[in-house]
C-alpha cells in the first residue's frame, strides 16, 4: 500500500482540447458524442465516465499523458452532448458496449486500455469480457457491480452513515419512503410537470454527490449556476438504469472477471466509498489475483480526492511502460 504522501504527489496533466470531435449515429435514434484529444499516433485509452447518467468533462482528459496516450472521451446514451439528452429509450448496458465497439471501428483502434470509474467500471468490465482481445489493460476505481445489495446499501442502507442526507432525501415529498424510494422519484422525474421533475431531479442528483468524499461538504444546497436539463437528464437515465439493475448480471460479470486475469489490471479504491464500499473492489481483487489493488486508506468515492487522484494518475504513468 501507497503511503499516504505517495498517494497525494500526484496531479492532473495540464489542460488541453480535442483535435477531434464528432457525433457518432447509432442505429435507433441516439447520437454518441466522441472526442479525442492528446497524441493522435499514440495509445489509445478510452475513458468511460460514471452514473449512470454522467457525463465527461474537460478534467477527464487530464488523467492522461497527452504526449503518449491518444485520449479518447464519449458521452454515453442520453448523456452530456450526446442527444437526445436524457433518452431512456433504446439505452441499456448491451447498446452502451456497441457504441464502444462502434466508437473503436470507427476510430480503427485495434485494440485500447479501458479506464472506468463508479458505473464506468462495470461497463469497463462487462466490455473487456465481451471482447477479451481488444483489450489492453483496465484502470478501475471504486468499483461498482449493480448487484442487489450494493443498490441496497446507496439507496438506503447508507443512512447509517449519513442520516441527515438521506433524511433530505425521503423528504423531499411527503409521498416518498424508504421502500418506494426509486419508483416515487421515478414518477416525478419522469412526470409531465417540469418545473416538479427538475427539482426531484436535483434532489435525486444532490445526494449522490453530497456523500462522494470522506469529508462531506458542508452546503450541500444546488448551486445558483445548476443546470436544471443536465439534471433532468442525469436523474432520468440514473432512475432507468437502477430499476432494471443497470441491465447487469453483477454476479456473472465476478464470475466470469477470472477470463481477464493475463491483462494488466490495477483496481483503486477508498477505504471509506460511501457509495461503493471496498467489498466489492476485494472480491474483483480475488477474481484477478495478479491485478494492482490500491486501497487508499485516506478517501471516499470521488476521483478528485487527493489519493485517488494520484493512485489514478499513476496507473497511467504504468501502463505506459507496458
Amino acid at each position: 500500500m501507497l503511503s499516504t504522501s505517495q498517494q497525494n504527489s500526484l496531479k492532473l496533466f495540464p489542460e488541453i482540447e480535442p483535435f477531434n470531435n464528432f457525433y457518432l449515429p447509432s442505429n435507433n435514434m441516439h447520437e454518441i458524442y466522441v472526442e479525442e484529444s492528446g497524441n493522435p499516433e499514440g495509445n489509445p485509452i478510452i475513458f468511460i465516465h460514471g452514473g449512470p447518467g454522467g457525463g465527461c468533462g474537460t478534467k477527464q482528459r487530464r488523467f492522461f499523458d497527452p504526449n503518449y496516450y491518444r485520449i479518447i472521451l464519449f458521452d454515453q446514451r442520453g448523456c452530456g452532448k450526446s442527444k437526445p439528452l436524457g433518452e431512456t429509450q433504446n439505452n441499456t448496458t448491451s447498446d452502451l458496449i456497441n457504441d464502444m465497439e462502434s466508437i473503436r471501428k470507427y476510430l480503427k483502434i485495434k485494440d485500447w486500455f479501458l479506464f472506468g470509474g463508479s458505473w464506468g467500471s462495470t461497463l469497463a468490465l462487462a466490455y473487456a469480457i465481451k471482447f477479451p482481445k481488444l483489450v489492453k489493460g483496465l484502470i478501475l476505481r471504486g468499483i461498482f457491480l449493480s448487484r442487489p445489495h450494493e443498490l441496497e446499501w446507496f439507496l438506503n442502507e447508507v443512512d447509517q452513515f449519513f442520516p441527515d442526507l438521506h433524511g433530505n432525501l425521503l423528504s423531499h415529498d411527503s409521498s416518498i419512503n424508504k421502500k418506494n424510494l426509486v419508483s416515487q422519484y421515478s414518477k416525478l422525474v419522469f412526470g409531465d410537470n417540469q418545473e416538479a421533475a427538475k427539482n426531484a431531479a436535483v434532489a435525486w442528483n444532490q445526494f449522490e454527490g453530497s456523500i462522494l468524499k470522506l469529508a462531506p461538504p458542508e452546503n450541500t444546497e444546488p448551486s445558483e449556476s445548476v443546470n436544471f436539463d443536465f439534471e433532468l437528464a442525469r436523474a432520468k437515465v440514473q432512475l432507468h438504469y437502477i430499476q432494471n439493475q443497470c441491465f447487469v448480471d453483477g454476479e456473472e460479470i465476478l464470475n466470469k472477471a477470472s477470463i481477464l486475469k493475463d491483462k494488466p489490471i490495477i483496481i483503486v479504491q477508498g477505504r471509506y466509498d460511501m457509495v461503493c464500499p471496498p467489498k466489492t473492489a476485494y472480491e474483483l481483487m480475488k477474481k484477478l489475483p495478479t491485478s494492482d489493488f490500491i486501497m487508499v486508506p485516506d478517501a471516499g468515492h470521488s476521483a478528485s480526492e487527493p489519493g485517488i487522484l494520484s493512485a489514478l494518475i499513476g496507473a497511467t504513468e504504468k501502463f505506459k511502460s507496458l
